[in-house]
């Protein structure tokens, strides 16, 4: 039986060829994704390990450390205090086994580059000290060009950082670490392999008294890296610096701890984007299923002859079974084996394509583990085999003597009207499970929605036959009146084998009703976040910082100044905890200029007014005040600050002044900044909201960075500047869906291939017939042509139509997190799937049309 299913493979190359190509995609999405994961994952580890390799303690200052004048002051002059010093520093290298301390300081710094355009990932621009040896360099960060920093007017640039800003040696370089803008001039190109960098950071180097000058104070570090002498013991060493640490102020950390730690963190980071990555994968093979089946059942109805012979000369139901699941696990290996080199490819691709979009990832060589290999080669011979079993199972069932008297015997009701009830029955509790849904309001509930789509969604795949019938029907009205005899045998050959139709178009449903649900929920949530913009502002400007370390508010005086400049309100927030029978919880809190805050924003007030928040109190959101059972008038017991310091604190009482309705920009509650300000140990603005007196234009915005300083941490952005950034993250999403399932789109075009070619040559004597009778070349080929694209609309009708159903009922779920979603259909781009779909069955026609019409016509009438 085994020679058998040899002989059936090597036979029937031409039929198996879309299958393979099927499971062939599948796999290499398997494959791509885990050799990319490995790949990324020890490029990474490797450019850790190499940054730490020289780090046997690390000596960190802890952040909220007391220092300085006092802590306060500390933190109202942007810089930070610390413990960590020269004298300890000496300390430290005074221990046995110690053979070096590095003191570093560590900052942020934001390059302004071409078409002043900040340079870097916002967080990953690191700045630190350079710190030369003996011989004027540094040998953590080795020169290319140049040399390094020595002054206070001089700079030096990691290579990829220089690159990105577009400077070389000699150009006055600009930047900003927390303020207005800075310059000095370049003098180095250095190599660095901190992973920060190389994933999309900037690197900035002063040497070491401006860096304490700008980010700490005089003689002050963040860090001491400690490197040891050969021989010494890492633990025994870290235990020894403790000792000499202040208590609480610093901590020490061996490097091989680091270097676990960071391991640990990678492998958490490429476990997310792993994971959505093969969860898209499972999609593309889960399609895949459906042309596995389809084809192992009409070959198995093609070949019921020979498998009546080998019955008839003594082959048992088991030994059946066995050869055609031989023939899937034969096709399932082969088509693997290519997947896997297929993958190969997709994996060094997809890394040089997120590397050209900014993602940074280290070099270092292709990773292919043996569990990949193993995995991939599994995941393609398992899933073939699984879909060939209920055709194998059938291929046993066929009785000898019936099988020798006719070609292909039609499904028996009974396995229909079974099938019927149960995807009733899935549909039903798919359903019902998706209205309860559509009644929660939590993103937590996400689990619960998912598990109802994919019950839906099963449902709907079970019930496709009995569902293929009306709408292939309705589809076969059109294209009689349009297309004559040709449109009319389309629609029939379509509802000869309803399952085969189901079959084929579910492979196309599915892609497409993920892709709908998608779309319909991007659409409506950016139309709701437009509309919550345009309800809560009416500023048509908002400035902050892309580092989010804010704003000094002296820079808001300097705005109203600007000509054209109509108000500004700038807004600082801090956050209180409450308790008591006014109703537990945290509260953000936003301070503002009272007296501007309406010229900027939309107000609605439910309860209270804007007057009586100006005579003292605050004013709290409408959701935020039914959670806390608040109304105007009520007073409450606040604490200000976090954690168990923030709970020493003594209570403050706050009078709830006025309750309005939910507001983007004020979020939970606001007070004037008078009320905020005493409890923030750094007074900054977080946004500062301009109204200008003609509208928002290029002009006022130049003068508005001008004002400002031109740093290049600043963002002034204009409502339309807003609309687009949020477009931007939900279209980025979406585009990335659409990307990732398009493979199971392409998997299910090249099913409705196969099932066209194979129903092709299973009705090679009938198109012989057809063209006796005078039926021309042309008509077989509209009728294929017509057949094609009814089932692919068929497809296409199911998938939008549980697309729409599964985007309704999971909206609320969105809509958790904005009070403006509202579901809205884009009805452009949903006439552009049916538009797609359509084109798809034109295409996938195009060969088993061409191989129908070269029929020759007394061969093909003489074939059984």
């Amino acid at each position: 039986m085994l020679r058998t299913a040899l002989r059936n493979v090597l036979a029937h190359k031409a039929r198996l060829l879309m299958t393979a190509l099927a499971v062939l995609l599948g796999v290499a999405f398997v494959a791509g994704t885990l050799i990319f994961s490995d790949t990324v994952g020890e490029a990474v580890k490797n450019a850790s390990a190499k940054n730490l390799k020289d780090v046997a303690v690390s000596v960190q200052a802890i952040d909220d450390a007391p220092e300085g004048p006092d802590a306060v002051g500390a933190a109202k002059d942007g810089k930070r205090a610390t413990a960590l010093d020269d004298r300890l520093a000496d300390r430290i290298r005074a221990l046995p086994g110690v053979a070096a301390v590095r003191p570093d300081v560590t900052g942020q710094a934001t390059l302004a580059g071409r078409d002043d355009q900040p340079v870097g990932n916002g967080w990953q621009n690191r700045a630190v000290n350079y710190r030369p040896g003996k011989d004027g360099t540094d040998p953590r960060y080795p020169l290319v060009r140049g040399r390094g920093p020595a002054n206070g007017g001089e700079i030096a640039l990691a290579e990829s950082t220089a690159e990105a800003a577009g400077v070389t040696l000699g150009d006055t370089v600009r930047f900003a670490t927390d303020g207005p803008l800075l310059k000095k001039k370049l003098v180095g190109i250095v190599r660095s392999d901190d992973p920060q960098v190389t994933a999309g950071g900037s690197l900035a180097l002063f040497d070491t008294a401006t860096a304490q000058r700008l980010y700490l104070y005089p003689g002050q570090f963040d860090e001491l890296v400690v490197s040891a002498t050969p021989g010494t013991d890492q633990q025994a060493l870290t235990a020894k610096v403790r000792e000499l640490l202040p208590k609480g102020r610093a901590q020490a950390t061996s490097g091989s701890t680091l270097a676990a730690e960071q391991s640990r963190m990678i492998a958490q980071q490429n476990s997310a984007l792993s994971t959505t990555l093969l969860t898209f994968a499972g999609i593309a093979l889960f399609v895949g299923v459906f042309i596995i089946a389809n084809t192992f059942t009409m070959l198995i109805s093609q070949r019921s002859r020979e498998i009546a012979l080998l019955r008839a000369v003594g082959a048992s139901r088991r030994q059946v079974v066995r050869s055609v699941l031989a023939e899937a696990a034969l096709l399932g290996l082969i088509s693997s084996v290519v997947g896997f080199a297929l993958g190969l490819g997709i994996a060094v691709g997809l890394r040089a394509v997120l590397n050209a979009n900014g993602a940074g990832f280290p070099d270092g060589p292709v990773v292919i583990a043996p569990n990949t290999v193993l995995a991939a080669l599994a995941v393609g011979v398992v899933v073939t085999v699984l879909a060939a079993w209920l055709p194998s199972r059938k291929a046993a069932r066929i009785a000898p003597v019936e099988a020798l008297t006719t070609v292909e015997a039609p499904p028996a009701p009974r396995s229909l009207v079974l099938r019927n009830v149960l995807g009733l029955l899935l549909t039903g509790l798919g359903v019902a499970v998706m209205l309860y849904v559509s009644t929660l309001n939590s993103g937590d509930d996400l689990p619960i929605a998912m598990a109802g789509s994919a019950l839906t969604l099963t449902g709907v795949i079970v019930l496709a036959p009995l569902l293929s019938r009306p709408l292939v029907s309705l589809a076969g009205l059109v294209t009689t009146r349009l297309f004559g005899v040709a449109g009319k045998l389309a629609k029939e050959n379509a509802l000869r084998n309803p399952r085969r139709t189901a079959a084929t178009g579910s492979a196309l449903m599915i892609g497409l009703t993920l892709i709908t649900g998608m779309t319909v929920v991007g659409h409506s949530a950016q139309l709701g976040m437009d509309k919550m913009a345009a309800d809560g502002l009416t500023a048509d400007y908002r400035i902050n910082t892309s580092t989010y370390v804010g704003l000094d508010p002296e820079l808001s005086k300097k705005v109203a100044k600007v000509p054209g400049v109509e108000a500004t309100a700038p807004l600082r927030g801090t956050g209180f905890s409450t308790d008591g029978s006014g109703g537990g919880g945290f509260v953000y809190l936003r301070g503002t200029d009272l007296s501007q805050i309406d010229k900027v924003t939309r107000l609605t007030f439910t309860e209270g007014s804007l007057d009586a928040v100006r005579a003292g109190g605050i004013a709290v959101s409408q959701t935020d005040a039914k959670g806390h059972g608040w109304h105007a008038g009520d007073t409450v017991s606040a604490r200000f600050g976090e954690g168990p310091e923030g709970a020493k604190k003594r209570p403050t009482r706050l009078k709830v002044a006025a309750v309005y309705k939910d507001n983007e920009m004020l979020g939970e509650s606001f007070a004037d900044v008078s009320l905020v300000d005493p409890h923030l140990s750094r007074v900054k603005n977080d946004d500062l909201l301009v109204k200008a007196a003609d509208g928002a234009s290029p002009a006022l915005t130049k003068e508005i960075r001008h004002a400002l300083g031109d740093s290049p941490l600043l963002k002034v952005q204009t409502r339309d500047d807003l609309r687009k950034e949020n477009a931007g993250q939900i279209d980025t999403v979406v585009n990335m869906v659409y990307g990732l399932l398009g493979m199971a789109v392409i998997i299910a075009v090249v099913g409705v291939v196969n099932t066209l070619a194979m129903s092709v040559f299973e009705r090679t004597r009938e198109i012989g017939l057809l063209r006796a009778i005078g039926l021309a070349r042309t008509g077989i080929k509209q009728m294929v042509r017509l057949e094609s694209v009814v089932i692919s609309l068929f497809g296409a009708v199911l998938g939008i139509g549980v697309g729409i159903f599964l985007a309704w009922a999971g909206g609320s779920l969105v809509g958790s997190s904005f009070p403006t979603y509202e579901m809205v259909l884009p009805w452009g781009r949903l006439a552009l799937f049916l538009l797609i779909a359509l084109v798809v069955g034109v295409l996938a026609a195009l060969w088993p049309a061409r191989r129908a019409a070269r029929l020759n016509m007394l061969e093909a009438i003489g074939a059984e």
